[in-house]
């Protein structure tokens, strides 16, 4: 009451969030906030950390809180896979999931952004997949997404290199037997070799992220030469050792922002229905580094 009249106001924001470790310099929320602004929707999304063996325990908390959804970043991406209660198609090949969406009847759907957002911030920056020989760095979860994807958006081989010979064997094994790519696997040993012919050459490990930002992954940059595209998929920093290191041997550099805001507009619009914008959601990110 206020004066005698009632306040007819709904003061409950809905909520998204992140749950992941390291998380404390993930931008995700600066983005999708700037975005809920900009769409004129009372939407909050939370950054929280969630060591390893919590992963159960922050599940639950989501449903108790009622939360439209969360993203899920290192080193969740496959744990969380028990507790969806279905998956997309490509969620399901990838087995790795980066955006949960509750639905109206409560249970939990699990979708993969990353590979899309990937994919589409080389299509940004006129890079096209089709007939390119990709050399992936990393297994996990986001090189999962992300070798996948550019297999079906028409890459012609994808070599993976990964110490965890279990891993790198099994995500070859999967873009092999899911898509029309050629797919090998090249055990880490000493410094990364990159195959003959490499076209794009992608980071997708956590080498490099905040706040580890001066390191970079052991690779044998005598085999980055002009013409060749290098991604890195960490956007905190922007600008890291590995993309300075191939640039200093003439490659074309595409930083993680592009694959971020992209998967964050899926993710956007996965939860709240609207279409996500972008041009605000991209601006917000670019300032917060300061590009």
């Amino acid at each position: 009451m206020r004066g005698g009249f009632i306040v007819d106001k709904n003061y409950r924001a809905e909520l998204v969030g992140v749950l992941g470790d390291p998380v404390d310099g993930n931008p995700t929320g600066v983005m999708e906030e700037a975005g809920f602004a900009e769409a004129g929707l009372n939407w909050r999304y939370i950054t929280v950390k969630v060591l390893p063996g919590d992963l159960d325990a922050a599940m639950a908390g989501m449903k108790a809180f009622n939360m439209r959804g969360v993203n899920l970043t290192m080193p969740h991406k496959i744990d969380v896979l028990k507790h969806m209660d279905a998956l997309s198609e490509a969620a399901r090949v990838i087995g790795a999931v980066n955006t949960v969406v509750r639905r109206e009847d409560g249970t939990l759907f699990g979708e993969n952004t990353d590979g899309k957002g990937f994919v589409q911030s080389l299509r940004d920056a006129g890079v096209e997949l089709a007939g390119k020989r990709i050399c992936l760095l990393g297994a996990g979860g986001a090189a999962r997404s992300i070798g996948v994807e550019c297999a079906l958006a028409g890459a012609s081989r994808v070599a993976v290199i990964n110490r965890n010979v279990e891993r790198g064997a099994a995500l070859a094994e999967v873009i092999g037997k899911n898509t029309r790519a050629e797919a090998e696997y090249i055990p880490w040993v000493g410094p990364a070799k990159l195959p003959e012919g490499t076209d794009i050459l992608i980071n997708a490990t956590c080498v490099g992220l905040h706040p580890h930002g001066d390191e970079c992954p052991d690779v044998d940059f005598g085999g980055v030469r002009p013409g060749m595209v290098a991604c890195d998929v960490i956007f905190n920093p922007v600008d890291t050792p590995f993309l300075r290191a191939c640039a200093a041997r003439g490659a074309r550099t595409i930083d993680g922002l592009g694959m971020l805001v992209n998967q964050g507009c899926i993710n956007f619009e996965l939860w709240t229905g609207v279409k996500a914008p972008r041009d605000a959601m991209y601006a917000t990110l670019k300032a917060e580094f300061g590009v």
